[in-house]
């Protein structure tokens, strides 16, 4: 005899409505961008763009311009990713908003993830020979669990 179960909570649609991709600048990461908009566009999902500003108290303490530095990559991003959608107007019908968000990359995706209520998480294979030891973002989200993750090489 199967056991009854309660109908466990749905959305109540058909794919996703907000496609996270995480986006730093690197090569890697404009290709998870790409990618992740074709995904969006395909499904009619949002697609948001976030950036990490990382949060160096060490350089901050001796007088390094931190905020000015990130905040400065992430106006060069935006302005990237608008000449990029203005490139596609008309030819692409895609939604996008481009978030910041505080802290270390897995921290930042983590909490953009959570506030915008992703339904899947798109970032971009580590460039860094260290990250094959220590674990990269994209395994540590993979690792969490609490969405689907794709990662872009």
């Amino acid at each position: 005899m199967m056991e009854k179960r309660a109908p466990r909570f749905e959305r109540g649609t058909d794919g996703p409505k907000v496609i996270v991709v995480g986006v730093d600048g690197s090569e890697s990461s404009l290709r998870a961008a790409a990618y992740a908009a074709g995904l969006a566009r395909r499904q009619r999902a949002l697609l948001a763009l976030v950036y990490v500003q990382p949060v160096m108290a060490a350089g901050a303490a001796m007088g390094a311009p931190v905020a000015e530095a990130t905040g400065g990559i992430a106006e060069d991003l935006i302005a990237y990713i608008r000449r990029s959608a203005e490139q596609s107007k008309g030819i692409f019908d895609l939604r996008w908003e481009f978030h910041t968000f505080p802290g270390d990359p897995y921290s930042g995706l983590v909490k953009a993830a959570d506030e915008l209520k992703a339904d899947a998480v798109v970032v971009g294979a580590s460039e860094q020979a260290g990250h094959r030891i220590v674990g990269s973002v994209a395994i540590r989200l993979v690792k969490a669990g609490r969405w689907p993750v794709t990662v872009v090489p």
